[in-house]
């Protein structure tokens, strides 16, 4: 009776692997990997299609993510061969990062809001004001420069507080926000100074405080690594810390934040005051640079510093508000309008550079946006089409498993008898 169940068992194993020699085809014979031999109807042609998808999405990252640091480069070159006598030079260098420190550290200012999704109006009045206070508070109060830098900087401070308040708890539009307390910052502007310029007495300013913009180091004008810094500073903060993760989450989508536990709240007022602390001290330097208190003057610095961040988010990062793409953005602004004023261009030429660059900033912000989102939304069809055309061409073949196979039904009919047990593979014990 064993060797009879010996027998069927070994009758039943010849018959699986007969099965899966069939099942694997030709396949076998000719040196094709069980699994693999059979491909989806226009396999190859997908495959190719992919491969130029996949390429032209990296094409596109990368004019995204330099285009505008290249075109930086590529306009210095014009402008170098068209006044080969004047640009190209170190003291046309210094006269750029002197004259541009102010607009770049206020366009810093300025993206940290825009990283939430909210935009700061007041920024212009804001640092207006900073400067006038500063210059009060040093040549009419006679305070010590350094505390009245340091009042000024906490003040912008709370300006940026009582912003992020109104925005996020009174829940007031921030465009609309933002331009009613810069209004009221232009009030306290004009109450200050009484509609006329704070002058400094005969003796000047103390040379410390004219020293924060007027100094150099190696060879380059203070300011400029000013700006240097704050734009490190700022990209640690939203690159590198949990801070700025949230507040990209925040600009991304603001209601899932709020479900995922994020205090939106919490941190859209940090980024309000932020920007505020960024405005003091553009105030306190411009301060420095001006020499007197001009109680008009800030206006003329909202408009480039709206330009500097909102063509910022087109470069390094395109799509989202960035540190560093805010540093290139103000670069090709400051390159441009140096360039079209040596060529003697008229004095409407700045006004018309800097309106029509914010238009295509705007524009580039909002294709750079949806281009992200595309891509995106590609990148996630294809993960989830790739596991079902992929799967009968990587399969790894199931082999049996080493321990007793289960027969077939012949087997089992001639094993019944024996066993008693229809079925069964156990021989029974003679």
């Amino acid at each position: 009776m064993a060797t009879e169940t010996d027998s069927a068992r070994r009758q039943a194993d010849r018959g699986k692997s007969a099965q899966r020699d069939g099942s694997a085809g030709d396949g076998a014979g000719d040196g094709t990997p069980r699994g693999s031999r059979e491909q989806p109807p226009g396999g190859a042609d997908k495959g190719a299609d992919s491969g130029s998808v996949t390429a032209r999405l990296r094409g596109g990252h990368l004019i995204g993510t330099y285009g505008l640091l290249g075109l930086t480069a590529l306009l210095f070159v014009v402008f170098a061969l068209a006044l080969p006598d004047t640009f190209p030079t170190m003291d046309n260098a210094s006269s750029i990062l002197s004259n541009q420190s102010i607009p770049a550290i206020l366009a810093l200012g300025a993206m940290i809001p825009i990283v939430t999704g909210k935009f700061d109006l007041s920024v212009g009045y804001g640092l207006g004001f900073a400067h006038v206070l500063a210059m009060q508070l040093i040549v009419n109060s006679g305070w010590p420069w350094p505390m009245a830098c340091v009042v000024v900087i906490v003040g912008g401070g709370i300006v940026g507080v009582i912003n992020g308040l109104i925005v996020e708890f009174a829940k007031i539009d921030s465009f609309i926000a933002t331009l009613g307390t810069g209004s009221l910052l232009y009030a306290c502007t004009g109450w200050i100074t009484d509609g006329a310029r704070i002058v400094p007495g005969p003796h000047g300013l103390p040379p410390a405080f004219t020293d924060l913009y007027d100094s150099k180091f190696l060879g380059l004008p203070v300011p400029a690594f000013y700006v240097l810094a704050l734009a490190v500073l700022l990209w640690l903060l939203l690159e590198r810390l949990p801070l700025g993760r949230y507040l990209y989450v925040i600009g991304s989508n603001a209601r899932a934040a709020d479900l995922v536990g994020i205090p939106t709240r919490r941190y859209g007022i940090y980024a309000f005051a932020g920007s505020g602390l960024v405005v003091g001290f553009a105030g306190v330097l411009l301060a420095a640079q001006q020499q007197i208190g001009n109680p008009s003057v800030g206006m003329d610095y909202l408009l480039p510093a709206f330009v500097g961040a909102l063509l910022g988010s087109t470069a390094i990062k395109p799509g989202r508000a960035n540190a560093a793409g805010t540093v290139v953005a103000v670069t090709i602004l400051a390159i441009g309008l140096a360039g079209i004023g040596q060529l003697g261009a008229e004095f409407w030429a700045t006004p018309l550079f800097n309106g029509g660059t914010l238009l295509l900033a705007v524009g580039l912000a909002g294709w750079s946006a949806r281009r992200r989102l595309r891509a995106g939304a590609t990148a996630t069809r294809r993960s989830l089409s790739s596991p079902a055309t992929s799967t009968p061409a990587t399969e790894p073949p199931t082999d049996p498993a080493p321990t007793q196979p289960t027969p077939t039904a012949e087997a089992a009919a001639v094993t019944a008898p024996a066993t008693g047990a229809p079925g069964s593979d156990a021989p029974s014990t003679p």
